[in-house]
Parts: structure tokens; sequence; C-alpha cells
């Protein structure tokens, strides 16, 4: 299967959405909307379903989490660099930094598929189950002195949830019932389509209007430094193609829209925060297929 075949379904879904938030007269409370449903329905179901099912040998993917957790840690600790290498105004480092390691599940699980059907999708889904707690935590920290406290923003968080619910699931060793798991399947199959949409629908590049310098360096971090690292050690020690593929992508990954929902509701800049996610997301239209062709 070649690069643009693996890409180019998952690309159109987004500039589908492009155009059909400018083309339409849908409201952006229909946006607004669609965005919960996805956030708080059917993307916790997709999480839910994929971590509940995931092969949890640690034998075989125990290298691979490792891998994908260094790479995370590695870019919580480059973002942060940023602030006293920038030092930028007040909440613009605190919004964004969590771009520097953020990922965008919805694309990941799209490519996984496409690269390597169920067997992708549950690798990708293992390392989004790990991955989502530490990443949640060091985002909600940033900004956490607006809010609540930590552990009270992290037991609001439905993607951590669910991710938790489905490994203790899957660690005690239940089934989901068929009839169960079929709703569930269908409802992470219209997660990841409209995921990709909103994507599409939610690119804005007017929100940059300081710390340039700062934004260019959260958008390296997270679509070079990270994908290089796993890179690194991926080959360093030893994973198998299919594995250092699915670690490569996972890391190469934009930011997520939720970064967005996080800096928004906790009193962050949010169109800084936008802007850091439209431009990280064009910018993958390039640079994913070039990690792509590098371990494909």
């Amino acid at each position: 299967m070649s690069i643009i075949t693996i890409l180019l379904p998952d690309f159109a879904l987004i500039i589908i959405g492009f155009m059909l938030q400018r083309s339409t007269s849908w409201g952006a409370a229909f946006w607004a909307g669609l965005e919960k449903m996805v956030y708080f329905i059917l993307f916790p179901a997709l999480l839910f379903y994929a971590t509940s099912r995931a092969p949890l040998d640690f034998a075989s993917t125990g290298k691979l989490l490792q891998v994908a957790l260094v790479a995370i840690l590695f870019g919580i600790v480059l973002g942060w660099l940023a602030k006293p290498l920038f030092r930028p105004g007040p909440m613009l480092f605190e919004s964004g930094v969590q771009t520097a390691f953020r990922f965008n599940s919805y694309m990941g699980l799209a490519v996984a598929y496409r690269l390597a059907g169920d067997q992708g999708t549950s690798l990708m889904a293992l390392i989004i189950g790990f991955s989502v707690p530490i990443c949640n935590m060091a985002a909600v920290h940033a900004l956490v002195h607006k809010s609540g406290g930590l552990l009270k923003e992290l037991a609001k968080n439905p993607l951590l949830l669910a991710t938790v619910g489905g490994l203790l699931f899957n660690l005690l060793g239940l089934q989901i019932p068929e009839v169960i798991g079929v709703t569930l399947s269908r409802m992470g199959n219209a997660a990841i389509a409209l995921g990709l949409i909103l994507v599409g629908a939610g690119l804005r590049l007017s929100g940059l209007h300081e710390a340039k310098g700062m934004a260019g360096y959260f958008i390296a971090v997270k679509l070079l430094a990270l994908p290089a690292i796993a890179y690194g050690v991926g080959r360093w020690i030893g994973l198998s193609t299919l594995q250092l593929q699915i670690a490569v992508m996972f890391c190469a990954l934009p930011t997520a829209s939720s970064a967005y929902v996080l800096a928004a509701r906790m009193g962050g800049n949010g169109p800084f925060v936008a802007f850091l996610i439209s431009a990280g997301t064009l910018l993958s239209i390039v640079t994913l297929p070039l990690w792509l062709l590098l371990v494909h």
C-alpha cells in the first residue's frame, strides 16, 4: 500500500470538514454540539472499546510502550524548556505547552488501521491508553492554577475515564457482550470520521499575534523532535518494523483540538492554541508522509 493511499482518506476528511465549515450556514452552535458529542460520547466509547480489547501482552508490546512513553516524556521536558528560553507573556506558555506533546487520536487510529488493519489499531489504542493519562496530567498541570485543582480536572476528563475503565476491564479479563461490542464499534467508527471532519472545521490561522518564536518551537518539537526520538530509540532497542511504524506515527501526530477546549475552559489563551493546532495539522500533511516514508 502506497503512502498516498494510507494517508489520503484521512486528510480528505479534514479537507471536507474545512470546506463544510466555510460553505454552510450551520452556525457555531452546530459545530460546538458536534464537537461535544464526539468528545464526551463517541470518542470515549472508542477508547473504552479499543483498550478493553487490546492485547496486553507486555512481553511483545512492552518495548513499544517504552518508546512511546519515553518520547512523550521528552516532549514534556522540551515543552517546558520554552518558558526560560522565550520568556512569554501571561498564559501563552501555560496554554501552548500542551501542543508539544499532546496528540490527535482520531488521526492516529485512522492511520494505524490503514497501516495494519485491526492489529495496527490495537497497538495504537494501547499506546493511547497509556499516554492519555500522562498527557492530560501534564496539560492540566500547566493550567491548573485557573481551576479547582489537578485531581478535580482529571476526574472530569471523559477520555481519561474511558481509557482507565477500558484498561481495568481488560486486566480483569472481562468480555464485552456482542451486541454492546458492535454498538461501541460503530460509535468508534463514527468518532474517527467525525473527529477528522471536526479537525478540518476547526482550522484557524489567525490567532498568532505574539510569541511567534515559541509557536514555531512547539510545532517543531511535536512534528520533528518527538518522532525522531521515537525512531532513534525504537531502532536502538530493536522494535519490529510494524511497531516502529506505529511508534513513529504516534509521535508524529499533530495536536488534538481538545487542547483548545482545555485552554479555553481553564482560562487560557484559546486563539494561540487554535493557531498551534491548525498550523501543526497543516504542516503534518508534509511531515507525516516523510516519517512514514522513512519507516515504511
